[in-house]
């Protein structure tokens, strides 16, 4: 009798397990990094996350030109990624480096238009960091593509590593913020080697004109409206430098990125596999809606307790795990938090429209993000110093940006229903938090006691609210979407 060769994976299993080692690679590091920051910030100034965050915002943004969407491409297009590979690490290596040539000359005047001349050492040392996400941009998302995310972790978990232990040691010794170049780009070198040497293509630069041509039309739009999203994302920065001063910038910076911790552990894990498995179920529109709802539903019970408690124990969780220093950063905090949750649903959304080939729909509605966010920043920080920065932020995402999203994305035949409805455990528990927060912060005076007793209190009311969605988790049996 004939032995039944064994099953081919299917495209569920393989975004199952994908998602799985792509949210402990993401929640490990991220953890990781979170302890980091807390040892930083302890030992570098507001000042001195000021001065970094004016080098970091110039790489963010070029590291969203850098490869002109061509990795975009490699996850989308379902053509043999070897017959491509090559001419597309050719066109991000090369316009990485010509990127990199145009920095180093215009570093001093963008520092001085943020209002930060002394940046200009860090930012020219930071923004190699674009070479190296030139040549790691294709090994990176062929992982990606073939969800071999935990090859990927393993490769990020040793950049990390050196990332952390060079930082902490430089910062220690006084380099102040050049200790956060020098330490990424040490952990860039890591990660670079590592996803060359394990990834399943052998990628070499290579050159097809045609090849090329298809990558750059398809690529191009994308890269316009990653440079836009990130320009949304960063422009803050740029207005708060350009209005205020280094330490006004520090805290918000230090607000900032505690509102994005929601972001950056959940959604960026289903962004790894969001995308390729959205491409892949395109072509049934019921089945695309129930993954969407299914994945927004996840998200947002995952998110929606962070975020509340951010929002209401802001001040005493920067006094206590950050410092007395950062404590003034928590006028942001309480409304950025409102944001991070926001910027989720926005980047699930825009994975779908890239599904569903928006790529220059995405470019109009960034486009108009940009157009509304700019004027209302400027008169909120001239307001309200970095509180009203983040009022104009938050106002702006749920009035115009999210609508708009909505709008398009309905205009595509993709119900909205089922995701709005997969939302309802979690922000009714969320409401539980926040009115739990209040009557713990009136019956204790101690930050520390308000943050243990609160985090206790929040989850004993949020989690039997949405402990029934656990059917939705990858692996178990279909449920419906409202559970």
């Amino acid at each position: 009798m004939t032995a039944e060769a064994p099953e081919e994976p299917t495209i569920g299993s393989k975004v199952g397990r994908g998602a799985v080692w792509s949210l402990l690679n993401t929640v490990v590091l991220r953890l990781g990094t979170l302890i980091a920051g807390i040892v930083l910030a302890r030992i570098l100034t507001p000042a001195d996350y000021g001065v970094f965050a004016v080098a970091l915002v110039a790489m963010t943004l070029l590291q969203a030109f850098n490869e002109l969407g061509v990795s975009l491409a490699l996850v989308r297009w379902e053509r043999d990624v070897r017959e491509f590979a090559p001419t597309a690490m050719t066109i991000a290596v090369g316009f990485s480096v010509a990127l990199y040539g145009a920095v180093w000359f215009a570093a001093p005047a963008f520092c001085e238009l943020m209002g930060s001349p002394d940046a200009v050492g860090v930012m020219r040392v930071l923004c190699l960091a674009v070479i190296f996400d030139g040549v790691a941009v294709v090994p990176a998302t062929i992982l990606n593509r073939e969800f071999l995310q935990r090859t990927r972790f393993l490769c990020d978990a040793a950049a990390f590593v050196v990332v952390t232990s060079v930082t902490i040691s430089l910062a220690a010794t006084g380099s102040g913020p050049m200790s956060f170049a020098i330490g990424q780009i040490a952990g860039n070198l890591v990660s670079v080697t590592a996803y060359l040497l394990l990834c399943p293509v052998k990628v070499r630069p290579g050159w097809d004109a045609g090849i090329a041509r298809d990558l750059v039309k398809f690529g191009l739009p994308l890269a316009a409206a990653s440079l836009l999203v990130l320009s949304v994302t960063n422009v803050d920065k740029i207005v708060v430098g350009s209005m205020t001063d280094a330490v006004a910038l520090g805290l918000y910076v230090m607000a900032f990125n505690q509102s994005s911790l929601p972001l950056q552990v959940f959604s960026e894990a289903a962004r790894r596999v969001s995308l390729a498995g959205f491409s892949r179920l395109v072509h049934d529109k019921r089945q695309l809606e129930e993954a969407l709802a299914r994945g927004v539903g996840l998200l947002m019970a995952a998110s929606v307790p962070v975020c509340a408690l951010l929002a209401c124990y802001a001040g005493p969780m920067l006094h206590v795990v950050y410092g007395g220093q950062w404590t003034p950063a928590a006028i942001a905090l309480q409304v950025l938090a409102a944001l991070g949750l926001l910027r989720i649903l926005l980047f699930i959304g825009y994975d779908l429209l890239v599904a569903l080939d928006g790529n220059r729909v995405l470019v109009g509605l960034q486009g108009l993000w940009l157009a509304a966010i700019l004027p209302a920043l400027i008169v909120g920080t001239q307001v309200d110093g970095i509180r009203g920065a983040a009022i104009a932020q938050v106002v702006v995402a749920a009035v115009v940006v999210v609508p708009a999203f909505a709008w398009v994305i309905r205009r595509r035949g993709i119900r909205l229903l089922p995701s709005l409805l997969a939302c309802r455990r979690p922000f009714a528990g969320g409401l539980l938090v926040v009115a739990s927060a209040l009557a713990v912060r009136e019956m204790f005076d101690s930050s520390l006691a308000q943050l243990l007793i609160g985090g206790l209190v929040a989850a004993a009311l949020y989690f039997p609210v949405v402990y029934p969605m656990r059917a939705l988790l990858p692996g178990r049996a279909r449920a419906e979407v409202v559970a």
